[in-house]
C-alpha cells in the first residue's frame, strides 16, 4: 500500500462520519436547534438546573469505590459503564481496522493518550492486557507507564423563571453549590492520572528488604495515632467540633443567599461577660505526681479513682528513639527520596495533562477567587502583628493627645508618656519608620538574638512595655487599643482570619488571669480571631534570675490555673471564658541554640535544678503529656480541648522535628525537612500541617529562592502560607495577602495553587467545625472533603490529591504484606 493510499482512508472516514452527522442533525427538532446557538453555560443556568442536591461530586467518587481496609491494595476492576458505552458506539463513530489495529487493546482516546500510546511503544512497554499475563513474583521491574483515562460530556441546561426561583425558599448556597459540582462533572473533560497497580517496581532493594521498610514506616505511623488519641488532639475528639457546641458570640450570618439574593441579615452580637454561662464544680480532684504529670481523680464510694492517663517519659524517649533509628537508616532513606521523587514527577504529569481544565472549572464557580475564599493567618505573633507605619502612627497620636498620662515606673518614680520621649531626646516629630528600626532586613541573618531586639522601638525595651505588652502600668491599654484596629482592619477583608499567639512565660501563676482579664475587660472577641497561647523556653533565664528553682515550678505556673478552671469555671471565670477560644499551645524560642546532651538519663522536673536550659524534646513531652490530662477532663465535662502546634524545623537539630511528629498536631515552619526525606515522606503520610513564612525564613535563616515550600506543594504535603512577624517582615496592612503575593511572583502559582493553599490554611486551623462546614464544606468533619464552590480548588484537583495519597498508603499495605 502507497503512503498516498494510507493517509487517504482517514479522509475517507472523516468525510463518512461528517455526512451522518449531518442527516442526525436534520431530524433533530427547533429545540435542539435553539440550543445549539446558545453553546455556553452561565453561572444563572447552573444555578437553576434541575438536578436533586446531594452529596459532592469528591463524596460521589468515593461512595462508588468498593469498601476497603486502609492497608489493603487496591484491587484491580473493570469499568463496566464505560464498556457498554463503548460496545454501544453509533457505527459511523467506529474507526476503520487500520485504526484498531494501531490502537491495539487500548481504548484510551485524545492526543495526550495517542502520544503515551506511542511512547509506549517505542518503549517496549505492552498493554495493560499484555501486561497483566505476566509473571512478577520472581523479579522487580520498572513502574509502568502512568496512563491517561479520558471521558468527555456536554449538555446545555434548560432555563428556569428566575423570579420563581428567588422566591424558593428550598433554595439556597449549599443546594446551588452542590448542583454546580454536578454540572462540573458532566460538562467538563475528565483527566484522571491512575496508578491502578500500585506496584513496587525499579527498586533495588530485595523484597524482604522493602517489607522492612514498609512495616518501620507504619510502625512509625502507628507511635503518632497513638500519641495524638491519647492527647485527644484529633480533630473529631474535640468537644467543640460536635453540634451541641455553642459559639458566643456567634459568627455573623452569610451576606447572600443563592449567590444573588440578599439574605436578611440579623444584628452581631457583641460581647457581654454577663451572658456567659459559666458551669459549677464537678468534684474531681486534681495533683501533680512525682514524674511532673498533672493526674485528675472521681471520687467513689470514698475512694479516690484516677480516670486520666498519659505515656510516661520513658516510653515517650523509647519511641523518639525508634523513629530516629528509623529516618537514619539507610534503605529508608534511599526509598523515601525515590517516592518523594516519584511525586515530584506524578505532579509535573497532572499539571501538564490538567491546567487548561482546572482553570476551565474554577471559571465555572460563581462569586469566589483568591479574595473571596476564606484564609487563615495560622502563625502570627500578636505584639507584631501590625506593620511599622501602624505602630508609627499609633505613637505619634498618643503622644499628641495623651503627654501626661503617667505610662511605666522607672527607678521608683512614675514616667508620663512625654517625659519617657524627653529622656529618649526625642518628639513626635523626630520618629519615622527608620527611627524605630524594626524591620530585620539585614543584620539578623542567622542572629536571632538581633531580632529578638527588633521588638523593641527605637531599641529601647521601655516602649515595647508601654506599647506591645497586656501587663504593664496601664493593664495593656495601648495594645488592647492597637490589636483593636488590626483586628478592625481584619474584619474589613471579611475573608481573612487569624489566629494570634499570645506569652504565657510560667514565671507566676497569676499570669493566666492576667491575661484574661486583659482580653475580656477590652472585649477584644472577633469571629475572624482565636488565640494560641506560646511559652517561651526561658527556664534557663528564670532560674538565673531567682524567678523559679526547678522545671517543676515552671510546669505549675503553667497548667495549675488551667486544672483549676477546669474544675470550678466560677473560680476563674474570665479565664474560662478566655479559654473558649484558645485553640492550643505553642512553643518558641531560638532552635539554633546548641543541645548538649549531659545527662544519660534526664532527671524529673524537680530534679531539673541546674541552670542549663531542658531539650527541645523534653518541653515537648511535657507539654503534650500534661495536655493529655488536661484534655481528657475537659472533654469529659463538655469544654474544648486544646493542640500542641510549636515551632519546629526552623533551625537547629532535625531531631526537633521528629519530637514534633510525635507529640504535635501541626507545626511552624518545618523548612528542615528538605534534609530528612524519610521524616518528609511521613509528615505527607500522616498530612501534618505546615505553616510557614517564607518571608520569614528569607530574613533569618533561609534564602527565598531555597525555601522547600514550593517543593512540598507540589509533592502534596499539607502547607499553608503565613505571615509570623508583619512588624518584622512586611509593609502593607494586609501581611497575608503579600505572602501570597510574594510566592505567586517567585513561583510561578496559578490562581487555583493559591486557593488550594488558602484552603490547607482552613483545615490546618483551630476554627470550630461549625464554622469550617461553611467555609470550606458541608461533610468536612465526617468525610474530609471538601467543595469546589466554597473553595474555588477544582475538583480534578482534590481528585488528585487524595488518589495520590491513598495510592502511597495502599503501595505501603501492599509492601507489609510482601506482595511485591
Amino acid at each position: 500500500m502507497s503512503s498516498s493510499e494510507h493517509s487517504s482512508r482517514p479522509v475517507s472516514r472523516d468525510r463518512r462520519t461528517d455526512s451522518a452527522e449531518s442527516d442526525n442533525e436534520s431530524s433533530q427538532g427547533q429545540s435542539a436547534q435553539q440550543q445549539k446557538k446558545h453553546p455556553y453555560v452561565t453561572y444563572r443556568s447552573l444555578a437553576s438546573s434541575q438536578l436533586e442536591a446531594g452529596p459532592s461530586m469528591l463524596n460521589e467518587y468515593f461512595a462508588q469505590q468498593p469498601k476497603r481496609d486502609l492497608y489493603e491494595p487496591p484491587s484491580e476492576h473493570n469499568n463496566d459503564e464505560q464498556t457498554q458505552q463503548e460496545q454501544n458506539r453509533d457505527e459511523t463513530d467506529t474507526p476503520p481496522p487500520q485504526a484498531i489495529q494501531q490502537q491495539g487493546s487500548s481504548s484510551r482516546q485524545g492526543p495526550a493518550a495517542a502520544a503515551l500510546l506511542r511512547s509506549r511503544q517505542g518503549l517496549g512497554v505492552s498493554n495493560g492486557s499484555e501486561r497483566e499475563a505476566q509473571d512478577h513474583q520472581s523479579e522487580i521491574e520498572s513502574l509502568p507507564v502512568t496512563s491517561a483515562r479520558v471521558t468527555q460530556g456536554a449538555g446545555i441546561l434548560p432555563s428556569v423563571d428566575e423570579d420563581a426561583l428567588a422566591a424558593d425558599p428550598n433554595i439556597d448556597d449549599d443546594v446551588t453549590g452542590r448542583r454546580i459540582e454536578n454540572e462540573i462533572r458532566r460538562l467538563m473533560q475528565q483527566v484522571q492520572l491512575s496508578d491502578e497497580s500500585a506496584e513496587v517496581r525499579g527498586m533495588s532493594e530485595r523484597p524482604e528488604e522493602l517489607q522492612g521498610i514498609a512495616q518501620a514506616l507504619v510502625t512509625c505511623m502507628e507511635l503518632r495515632d497513638k500519641y495524638m488519641e491519647v492527647s485527644q488532639q484529633q480533630e473529631r475528639a474535640n468537644y467543640k467540633n460536635t453540634k451541641e457546641w455553642e459559639i458566643y458570640p456567634p459568627p455573623p450570618k452569610p451576606v447572600w443567599n443563592n449567590f444573588r439574593r440578599r439574605s436578611s441579615c440579623t444584628p452581631t452580637v457583641s460581647f457581654d461577660m454577663a451572658d456567659c454561662e459559666i458551669p459549677e464544680d464537678d468534684g474531681c480532684t486534681f495533683e501533680m505526681g512525682a514524674d511532673g504529670l498533672y493526674a485528675v481523680y472521681e471520687q467513689n464510694d470514698g475512694e479516690k479513682i484516677q480516670f486520666t492517663n498519659a505515656p510516661s517519659i520513658k516510653e515517650f524517649y523509647m519511641d523518639l528513639d525508634y523513629l530516629l533509628d528509623t529516618i537514619s537508616d539507610g534503605p529508608i532513606k534511599t526509598w523515601a527520596f525515590q517516592r518523594l521523587r516519584y511525586l515530584d514527577a506524578r505532579w509535573q504529569l497532572y499539571i501538564l495533562l490538567n491546567e487548561r481544565e482546572e482553570t476551565m472549572q474554577s471559571k465555572l464557580v460563581p462569586h469566589r477567587d483568591l479574595y473571596n475564599v476564606r484564609k487563615v493567618d495560622g502563625h502570627i505573633h500578636l505584639a507584631a502583628a501590625m506593620n511599622q507605619k501602624h505602630l508609627l502612627r499609633f505613637i505619634k497620636y498618643k503622644l499628641r493627645t495623651e503627654p501626661d498620662r503617667p505610662v511605666i515606673v522607672r527607678d521608683g518614680r512614675t514616667l508620663t508618656l512625654r517625659e519617657v520621649f524627653q529622656s529618649l531626646n526625642l518628639t513626635a516629630y523626630d520618629l519615622s519608620i527608620d527611627t524605630l528600626d524594626m524591620h530585620a532586613h539585614k543584620g539578623a541573618y542567622h542572629r536571632f538574638d538581633k531580632f529578638n531586639l527588633k521588638y523593641n522601638p527605637i531599641g529601647e525595651s521601655r516602649l515595647r512595655e508601654i506599647f506591645l505588652k497586656t501587663d504593664n502600668y496601664t493593664d495593656g491599654e495601648y495594645f488592647a487599643q492597637i490589636t483593636k484596629e488590626v483586628i478592625s482592619d481584619l474584619e474589613q477583608s471579611k475573608y481573612q482570619m487569624a489566629e494570634y499567639r499570645v506569652s504565657i512565660y510560667g514565671r507566676s501563676l497569676d499570669e493566666w488571669d492576667k491575661l484574661a482579664a486583659w482580653v475580656v475587660d477590652n472585649k477584644i472577641f472577633s469571629s475572624n480571631v482565636r488565640w494560641l497561647i506560646q511559652v517561651p523556653r526561658l527556664y534557663n533565664v528564670y532560674r538565673a534570675g531567682g524567678l523559679v528553682e526547678n522545671f517543676e515550678q515552671v510546669l505549675v505556673n503553667l497548667f495549675q490555673p488551667l486544672f483549676e478552671v477546669t474544675k470550678d469555671p466560677s473560680s476563674h471565670p474570665k479565664l474560662h471564658v478566655f479559654l473558649q477560644r484558645v485553640v492550643g499551645f505553642d512553643s518558641v524560642d531560638d532552635e539554633s541554640k546548641p543541645e548538649r546532651r549531659l545527662h544519660r538519663k534526664y532527671p524529673l522536673p524537680r530534679d531539673w535544678t541546674q541552670q542549663g536550659n531542658p531539650p527541645y524534646t523534653y518541653y515537648c513531652y511535657f507539654t503534650m503529656a500534661n495536655l493529655c490530662a488536661l484534655n481528657q477532663w475537659r472533654t469529659r465535662r463538655g469544654f474544648n480541648a486544646f493542640v500542641f502546634r510549636p515551632h519546629s524545623g526552623e533551625a537547629g537539630d532535625t531531631e526537633h522535628l521528629a519530637a514534633a511528629f510525635l507529640t504535635a498536631q501541626s507545626i511552624n515552619h518545618g523548612i528542615l525537612l528538605r534534609k530528612v526525606p524519610a521524616l518528609q515522606y511521613l509528615y505527607y503520610l500522616q498530612q501534618i500541617g505546615l505553616a510557614m513564612s517564607p518571608l520569614s525564613n528569607n530574613a533569618l535563616f533561609l534564602v527565598y529562592e531555597r525555601n522547600p515550600f514550593n517543593t512540598y506543594f507540589q509533592r502534596g504535603l499539607n502547607v499553608a502560607l503565613s505571615s509570623d512577624d508583619p512588624l518584622q517582615f512586611h509593609f502593607t496592612k494586609e501581611p497575608l495577602m503579600e505572602e501570597y503575593s510574594v510566592a505567586a511572583q517567585i513561583w510561578k502559582y496559578s490562581s487555583v495553587d493559591m486557593c488550594e493553599l488558602a484552603m490547607n490554611s482552613v483545615i490546618q486551623s483551630g476554627f470550630e467545625a461549625e464554622i469550617k462546614r461553611h467555609w470550606i464544606g458541608r461533610d468536612y468533619l465526617e468525610t474530609g472533603q471538601t467543595e469546589v464552590h466554597k473553595t474555588n480548588v477544582p475538583l480534578c484537583r482534590l481528585n488528585y490529591r487524595s488518589k495520590t495519597l491513598e495510592q502511597e498508603h495502599a503501595l505501603i499495605a501492599k509492601m507489609t504484606k510482601h506482595k511485591v
